[in-house]
């Protein structure tokens, strides 16, 4: 799987973070180099990229469809898609690898690929949709997709699951570009103490558990905790400057919505700190600005530069927290890339990863809308 990066030196180009890097690798060499270790994260991959197939058969039905309908917003988003594809295959076996799904549909109709097998040779479980004949039936599979993802969070190692929850985050894109607008709903509970563990679909429930290696401590989900408590601290600060810059229209009530989330997440943070006997990271009482904001556009740059930078902030402390809390920072990513997305950000196939990952070789180039 991808190695795991140093966490965001900067929160929200406002608060300096302290450098981590996680030590897990799922390929480590087992005592006396007998060679490598069981994967533990293929069974999790292996559905992973079953649900990714399922995905691209459906951009490519409609893409075979009529006239190649919507060609210009459907392609760049499958582009991403065949992305994320590479990315959770990369490091896996060759041979564990099932072959991606043909890119045309094949003449007895559009091409369905069959779920992988895990190394027990049970089938992989994939989303199952209605046939994809509309952008509207895409984008429900988009967001049932990433549900797919995320309910199999806590059975993946730390730098598995960062990885699962940015790529879910972008499923969720996805849906909102294909016209989706309950893709972008917040749960109710997502404001709550973060302690619930993610509710699997029916057929999807994780099997296995990750290796104790793979299991972050407690110390360690403290530090990102007190990051992302100071990350909030500063989104807090920023918003307030973004609602004085903006005109009293729909733009600067977004921004109050945005700003009592962002406390909200806050406060759940130092109720969770204090649970697990840490005093949580009191807020400054000033935080530089990445930029000067004078005017509208410049609020509007600012709350985007603030999502977009709390995004790496959640993606690391996904793979930092133990699995029963990681669904909360998998919300807290999803939330804050929907609100960038919202403010101008442009959109990227890894939410919150700003690394290069790996691509395909023959990958279509054309641009988001």
């Amino acid at each position: 799987m991808q190695p795991p990066s140093r966490r965001s030196l900067l929160a929200l180009g406002l608060l300096v973070l302290t450098a981590c890097t996680s030590g897990y690798d799922g390929n480590d060499a087992a005592p006396g180099n007998r060679g490598p270790l069981p994967n533990p994260d293929e069974p999790v991959v292996l559905r992973s990229i079953a649900a990714t197939d399922t995905l691209l058969s459906g951009y490519d039905t409609l893409l075979a469809g009529p006239g190649g309908a919507q060609a210009a917003l459907l392609q760049p988003l499958r582009a991403e898609v065949a992305q994320h594809r590479a990315a959770l295959a990369y490091g896996l076996p060759a041979a564990s690898i099932p072959p991606a799904p043909p890119a045309t549909p094949t003449p007895s109709g559009p091409a369905t690929p069959s779920g992988p097998s895990t190394p027990s040779g049970t089938p992989a479980a994939t989303p199952t949709a209605a046939p994809v004949t509309t952008p509207a039936a895409l984008a429900a599979l988009e967001r049932q997709t990433a549900q797919t993802r995320l309910a199999d969070l806590a059975a993946a190692s730390p730098p598995l699951a960062r990885l699962l929850t940015s790529v879910a985050a972008s499923d969720v894109l996805h849906a909102v570009a294909l016209g989706d607008t309950t893709a972008s709903a917040t749960p109710p509970a997502a404001a709550g103490t973060p302690t619930e563990t993610p509710t699997a679909p029916p057929g999807d429930k994780p099997t296995g558990s990750p290796s104790p290696s793979a299991t972050p401590s407690t110390a360690a989900a403290v530090t990102a905790l007190q990051g992302a408590l100071g990350a909030e601290h500063a989104a807090v600060y920023g918003y307030g400057v973004v609602g004085a810059r903006l005109p009293e229209d729909q733009q600067r009530a977004d921004a109050r919505t945005a700003y009592a989330a962002h406390e909200a997440r806050r406060d759940s943070w130092q109720r969770l700190l204090a649970s697990l006997g840490a005093t949580p990271t009191a807020a400054a009482g000033g935080y530089q600005l990445p930029f000067a904001v004078t005017d509208t556009a410049g609020a509007t740059r600012l709350a985007a530069h603030l999502e977009t930078r709390l995004t790496a902030v959640y993606a690391d402390l996904v793979a930092a927290v133990p699995g029963p809390q990681r669904s909360a920072a998998a919300d807290a990513l999803r939330e804050c890339a929907l609100r960038a997305h919202r403010w101008g950000a442009a959109d990227t196939a890894f939410p919150g990863i700003p690394e290069p990952l790996p691509t395909p070789t023959a990958a279509p180039t054309a641009t988001r809308p």
